[in-house]
């Protein structure tokens, strides 16, 4: 177990914000983490619990507790001919998790490809992309809480997943720690193709559909939109994507004839960020030493040496932005710390 102080954070937040935390724990195995909850009960409440540092955006250095898990074993639960069941370390990198399954030739992760972040986040998150979401994969989130060491372990049912959001999020938001995620994949073929210009890329290959194929498209999909964090800071997608009722958005489809839609819950419509804010004129524009991704309104990016605090301003001008021209609120996905 790495114990650290005064520890830098830079390699663990993909917008690149040079901050650091006062103590610094990164736990090898359940066992570890059972024990330092134990032993460190006088900390607790400064505790932030990292995976990736995808969704973050630090406004400071931390003056607290961050810890990490470094759990990264992989074993089936179950396995029939059609399906299969397998429990994954809450560390594990999730693009290397949604790798092993296409080479194993289980179906059901590909859409969620080259998505950052690790496991233990997909759990909490619930990551979604090209009409796929952790949530429908997920058969069960093992946990250990943090008041007094103890294991639970939650049902999809319990995890109370909604788009971008889990009870980990909100109910128990703190209170629970993620060591493994099992998940449900299938061994017969099952493709979600409908989402975004996924079939249009797919044109562009040659052979017969295969997993290794959609992948591949995937990945070329996201690499176009998204900067490499190495090279340009930046949290993905840094606003969720808004769900409004089908009677505003055919009110707005009047004026926007062109505004996109994908389906949500009956008598609601999801609509891109991303459109909304192209449409209100940022792509590529910068307040600061924060910006717009100039090919992707919906990624904000570290343009070198900003702080948290001016991607936080340049967030709030366009959620103000939006809000003025289309009577949309937009969110933020990343979490301000």
């Amino acid at each position: 177990m790495k114990d650290l102080y005064n520890y830098s954070l830079l390699p663990h937040n993909t917008f690149g914000m040079d901050v650091q935390a006062a103590r610094f724990v990164e736990y090898t195995s359940v066992a570890e983490l059972i024990a330092f909850l134990r032993d460190n009960k006088e900390e607790l409440s400064s505790l932030l619990h990292i995976g990736g540092g995808s969704n973050l955006l630090f406004t400071q250095d931390y003056k607290g507790v961050v810890l990490h898990s470094a759990i990264k074993d992989y074993y089936i639960v179950k396995e029939t001919e059609t399906e299969v069941d397998i429990c994954v370390g809450a560390g594990v990198v999730w693009d290397d998790f949604v790798a092993y399954t296409v080479s194993k030739g289980w179906y059901g992760a590909e859409n969620l490809s080259h998505i950052p972040g690790e496991v233990g986040a997909s759990a909490v998150q619930n990551i979604g992309a090209y009409g796929v979401e952790a949530k429908d994969l997920i058969v069960e989130v093992d946990t250990v809480a943090v008041a007094d060491g103890s294991i639970r372990h939650f049902t999809n049912e319990e995890c109370r997943y909604a788009y971008r959001d889990s009870i980990f999020k909100k109910e128990l938001k703190g209170q629970y720690i993620v060591t493994h995620v099992t998940y449900r994949l299938s061994k017969q073929p099952v493709y979600h193709l409908e989402y975004g210009n996924i079939r249009a890329e797919l044109e562009k290959e040659q052979g017969e559909l295969s997993l290794e194929q959609l992948r591949r498209v995937i990945i070329r999909i996201r690499t176009a939109k998204l900067p490499d964090p190495k090279v340009m800071g930046n949290a993905g997608s840094f606003f969720m994507n808004p769900i409004i009722p089908v009677s505003q958005f055919e009110e707005l489809k009047r004026s926007y004839s062109d505004l996109p839609s994908y389906p949500a819950a009956e008598g609601w419509v999801k609509v891109p960020a991303g459109w909304l804010i192209d449409r209100c004129g940022w792509k590529g524009k910068t307040i600061g030493r924060a910006g717009v991704h100039s090919k992707q309104a919906l990624v904000l990016v570290n343009c070198g040496g900003a702080t948290g605090c001016e991607v936080i301003r340049l967030s709030q001008a366009i959620v103000d932005s939006v809000k003025e021209k289309f009577g949309i609120a937009i969110h933020p996905e990343v979490n301000f710390i």
